[in-house]
């Protein structure tokens, strides 16, 4: 199965969302779904109910989470994480790209990513 992705508040970048989109990545938003203003696990949790990757730039608190369902043995569908203004829109979306070509959503359960492994040597 082909992974699709969820934006949260921080990190849905209009640019970023229309470039995947238009390459025909399904992305969903905070903002599409109704989720501004949320907790970082309800974003997780409407995520997971979704089947969609969560991408978020909240890097300590979502790997709190996900070693929290971990312990707790509760499944997800994988975080990416990025540090804020790291990549340029390109660069991001390249990067994101790569990962969905290499990876399937079944790989992806219970994961954590790196977008910075993403790159040209990874």
């Amino acid at each position: 199965m082909t992974i699709r992705l969820y934006f949260d508040e921080d990190s849905m970048r209009h640019a970023l969302i229309h470039a995947l989109r238009a390459r025909g990545i399904d992305v969903q938003t905070a903002l599409d779904a109704a989720m501004i203003e949320r907790t970082d696990e309800a974003h997780l949790e409407f995520a997971t109910a979704q089947g969609r990757v969560l991408c978020s730039y909240t890097v300590a608190d979502f790997y709190k989470l996900h070693t929290s369902y971990l312990a707790q043995h509760k499944p997800h569908t994988s975080i990416v994480r990025a540090r804020q203004q790291q990549y340029s829109v390109g660069e991001y979306m390249r990067r994101l790209l790569k990962q969905v070509a290499h990876l399937t959503a079944e790989e992806m359960q219970n994961r954590v990513e790196f977008l910075s492994a993403w790159g040209e040597k990874g």
